[in-house]
């Protein structure tokens, strides 16, 4: 029998859900069982719990077969629990460390109270955190343990059951469970405070109380649901009159009650305009039927609502309320003011052509900031130019990159009128990256976030933990962010990280990557064609080095002496270097173009083509090697300062641990795995499976057209991904030689 039953109820929280999990797993204190309930959840979380489940036995998992809300969701993990202690995790929170450790030795220094109450703290989207602000109700004053008369004030306590453990045998005992509807925890947490004989508190922040920055919380959503809130009072007042030993608590939780149905009354987003006079004559109903002999309203502002709620005087109330309003607007007013100078600065042709009509055939492509043609952009125009052939399509371009800008494409210049124009007219705004600040997304454009890599290195809001790495505004970045409708991942690995670090109120597709098509699809002519692009004989091994950009160097600065590895490699290995697209072509391998061993291909507009051309690839932290995976070739990680780049910018899994292929730390171990051939043996072919299963999961060369058939067609069934075994693998070079000279 362990120590604690952690009852988590999960519901589409995938993104947050295995920081959740780890914080409790992390734990110093490990005497604990984890009962998650899958809420029959629509995203990845209930995957997410099994595959944890495999991991550690102390998790225990139920897959509820239809949603049934919060507080069934609870009560079906209570059922299952074997602990001396209940706790309840929301599953995007998560605890401190030592949290269960602390609660541990307070439960035993205070002789195991039947609720013992902890702290915790708000925390948000861009680092803050904002301390409990009745946290001074929870010093550790007085009696270890206490009856709830002796510290009544702890009544006055944010209505939540996470922040408490409940000795099991006391909620067998009271019988408490979990009724459905919005506002399940204040009956549990009012019946559960007045029945137990002794509470002890912990002056200790155990659990931080995620504030997702695009919602989540279903209080804040306008709704008649909120009506329920007279429901579960009713249920509070009822378990009153059960237990007459109960009688002195009549008059506190009246006062909680009329303080609660004037909370929901007053803050705006929650109850509907024509549903607002319905609920104050409820609320004033219930007044009237159990206020308690000799009642005494507060005094100043709030007893005035009291009195009016009494009087049932719902137009008095209005007006009061509407008073609060105007003087909210006129701030309001304030703010728009200035919102619309930032507007006009942007010129008045844009907003001249933003009155216009969308025009529902026009998509607007953008790539790497406008840099080029390239990428799942590219992609996805070829396939709606096949699929919906009536839609027209542009790209925006740097004027500085109009020379890589293939024949036949339509181009706006970025800055131009036509650009301008283009912005506020298309109905389409696709991009792997974010577009510029002054673009104002208008209503019925739908803005599709295509993403350019699988992440290993720290995205989005998770570089705050690196600051290092960058000088980002994040509010900013989120306001960007804010503009998409849809989110292209490549994996479920991506889209969980993806909805975590920028958590906006987008569309996860699963679709795979679209600029990847080409490599599943690709054939030997394919392969021939791309090595016959860039000189390569038949026969030459062809290394493709692709080293990311590093956040603590100015420039390019190969990590590898290229010259000395070229001439290691031998004659009949030719290297092809990739630097990144920061840096453009690159002057450190100029003086070794001339000897055709060493080709700088920087500069290539369709990277695409240079997978299929190499017989391997050689990288670092790049993302290139999640996609030249799909292509089923070896890998080599040359990670000499794996070190430094982990903590300087940080990493979602350790390469060393779980590499696509060979590892190489130095040049020397390098240039062993190339001259024995042991970066492709059969160990670095099983690690590379892996990693392509967890990886290229959607990668089946359908990944375009299911974005197209999605977005732009509007299809709701799309074509079901292949089977990671049944796809076929473009053939390597050598494979490609092969058939050509037996056709």
């Amino acid at each position: 029998m362990p120590k604690f039953s952690i009852v988590a109820p999960v519901y589409k929280v995938q993104g947050y859900l295995p920081e959740c999990l780890d914080s409790v797993l992390g734990q110093d204190c490990t005497d604990f069982e984890i009962i998650a309930v899958d809420d029959c959840s629509p995203d990845g979380s209930g995957a997410i719990l099994d595959e944890y489940a495999k991991r550690d036995t102390r998790i225990h998992v139920i897959h509820l077969t239809e949603n049934v809300g919060l507080g069934r969701a609870r009560n079906a993990g209570l059922e299952k629990a074997t602990g001396d202690y209940v706790l309840f995790l929301d599953s995007d929170d998560t605890l401190s460390e030592g949290a269960l450790s602390a609660i541990r030795d307070r439960i035993e220094t205070t002789g195991d109270p039947e609720v013992l109450i902890f702290d915790y703290a708000r925390t948000y989207w861009d680092g803050r955190s904002r301390p409990n602000l009745r946290a001074d109700l929870l010093k550790e004053d007085g009696p270890d343990a206490f009856s709830l008369a002796e510290r009544p004030q702890l009544l006055d306590l944010l209505q939540i059951v996470w922040n408490k453990a409940y000795r099991r045998d006391f909620i067998a005992r009271t019988g408490l469970t979990f009724p459905p509807g919005y506002y399940e925890d204040a009956p549990w947490t009012f019946c559960s405070l007045i029945s137990a004989e002794r509470i002890a508190v912990l002056d200790r922040v155990c659990v931080h109380y995620r504030q997702r920055r695009e919602g989540g919380n279903i209080l804040n959503t306008v709704s008649r649901k909120h009506f329920d809130v007279f429901d579960q009072y009713r249920r509070v007042f009822d378990y009153l009159d059960a237990h007459e030993e109960l009688a002195e608590w009549r008059g506190p939780l009246f006062r909680k009650m009329v303080d609660h149905y004037l909370t929901v009354l007053e803050r705006p987003g929650r109850l509907p305009r024509d549903a607002r006079a319905e609920f104050f004559h409820r609320a004033s109903a219930d007044y009237r039927a159990r206020v308690p002999k000799g009642f005494t309203r507060p005094g100043a502002g709030r007893g005035v609502k009291y009195g009016l709620l009494e009087r049932d005087a719902y137009t008095t109330m209005m007006s009061a309320l509407t008073a609060v309003k105007y003087r909210q607007q006129a701030r309001t007013r304030v703010r728009t003011a200035l919102n619309r100078s930032k507007r006009v600065a942007m010129g008045a042709f844009y907003q001249s052509q933003r009155r216009l009509p969308l025009d529902e055939k026009l998509v607007l492509f953008s790539a790497y900031w406008s840099r080029s043609v390239s990428c799942n952009p590219a992609a996805i125009d070829a396939e709606l130019a096949r699929l919906a052939p009536d839609m027209r399509r542009v790209w925006a371009v740097r004027a500085d990159n109009a020379d890589r800008v293939p024949k036949g494409v339509k181009v706006v210049r970025v800055g131009s009128r036509d650009y301008w124009a283009a912005l506020a007219r298309a109905k389409y705004l696709v991009n792997n990256v974010n577009f510029a600040d002054s673009v104002i997304k208008r209503e019925g454009q739908i803005h599709v976030q295509t993403h350019h890599g699988t992440p290993l290195k720290t995205m989005g809001l998770d570089q705050q933990k690196y600051p290092a790495s960058t000088d980002m505004d994040f509010e900013k970045l989120l306001e960007r962010c804010d503009r998409w409708d849809y989110s292209v991942s490549a994996n479920r690995f991506s889209t969980v990280i993806w909805e975590r670090v920028y958590p906006c109120a987008y569309t996860s597709l699963e679709t795979g990557y679209p600029r990847n098509d080409v490599l599943a699809n690709a054939t030997a002519e394919n392969v021939r064609a791309a090595r016959a692009a860039l000189g390569l004989a038949d026969g030459a091994k062809a290394f493709l080095y692709m080293p990311t950009h590093r956040e603590y160097q100015p420039g390019f600065t190969p990590p590898l002496n290229l010259a000395m590895f070229a001439r290691e490699l031998g004659p009949d290995a030719t290297l092809l270097v990739r630097g990144h697209y920061f840096y453009g072509n690159s002057p450190h391998i100029a003086e070794l173009r001339r000897t055709g061993r060493v080709v700088d291909v920087s500069g290539h507009a369709r990277v695409e083509e240079l997978y299929l051309a190499a017989d391997a690839l050689i990288t670092d932290y790049s993302s290139a090697m999640f996609d030249y995976a799909v292509l089923d070739r070896p890998i080599i990680s040359y990670v000499p300062d794996w070190d430094i780049y982990s903590a300087v910018r940080g990493t979602y899994f350790d390469l060393l641990q779980e590499p696509p292929g060979a590892v190489a730390t130095t040049q020397s171990e390098l240039l062993g795995l190339l001259a024995t051939g042991a970066y492709d043996s059969p160990e670095t072919a099983k690690r590379r499976d892996a990693f392509r299963r967890r990886f290229c999961e959607f990668d089946d060369g359908h990944a375009a057209e299911r974005v197209v058939r999605r977005v732009f067609l509007g299809e709701e069934s799309l074509p079901p991904v292949v089977p990671f075994d049944e796809r076929h693998h473009a053939p390597t070079p050598l494979q490609a030689l092969e058939l050509v000279e037996r056709a």
